[in-house]
């Protein structure tokens, strides 16, 4: 996957919790960019369990047992039929859609000002809106494990990104998925990525 925010390029290592939490953000950003080719499916497939019985831990362990199930070319149906489909999509993949926000007001306006603030914008090759779902994530990954000549955003930078555009459309996004009727494979993704975000949300509150 091209990243759709400013690719990462560590200056230092970050420790192990937040190398962690920047390689979900990447797992999810890479999983809502585009269908899973082979090589992730068979990644995912063999990858060790977390070891805890929490949401995450469960959300993981399904994820991983259903890429042993789901073929490349089966993903990739999957995908065309939830998020690009004929006419409108089953599912939008657009954070401006749960947002509720007026056109005027529409949440890609303050992205912009805000991936400006954390000193990254969008690839010059990049077509999508900046609020894909997963460009949001890339920004997130970035964001955790800095990158590109830039270290970490801090966690108040952090916070005020993912509680002013990620946590209030993520949600209804996974919520939608997870009911969708040609959700099959994407069902186990938006249930890693709702209790991950669950934790990131609850980290946020303690810190």
């Amino acid at each position: 996957m091209q990243s759709m925010a400013t690719p990462i390029a560590l200056e230092r290592r970050v420790p192990a919790e937040e190398a962690a939490r920047a390689d979900f953000y990447a797992l999810l950003a890479r999983l809502f960019h585009s269908a899973p080719g082979a090589d992730l499916l068979s990644s995912l497939a063999s990858a060790p369990e977390l070891g805890g019985d929490g949401a995450l831990d469960r959300a993981w362990r399904d994820l991983c047992l259903a890429s042993r199930a789901m073929d490349a070319d089966a993903a990739h149906d999957e995908y065309e039929a939830l998020f690009v489909g004929v006419g409108k999509a089953a599912v939008s993949i657009y954070a401006g859609y749960y947002a509720g926000a007026p056109a005027g007001d529409h949440p890609r306006v303050r992205l912009q000002r805000d991936m400006a603030a954390l000193g990254l914008a969008p690839r010059e090759d990049n077509a999508e809106p900046e609020d894909h779902f997963a460009g949001l994530f890339d920004v997130m990954r970035v964001a955790v494990a800095g990158g590109a000549g830039r270290g970490p955003a801090s966690l108040d930078e952090q916070r005020r990104f993912f509680e002013g555009h990620v946590a209030p459309a993520a949600a209804p996004f996974f919520n939608a998925l997870q009911t969708a009727q040609d959700a099959n494979y994407y069902r186990k993704v938006a249930q890693l990525g709702a209790a991950f975000l669950e934790l990131e949300q609850q980290g946020f509150e303690l810190d």
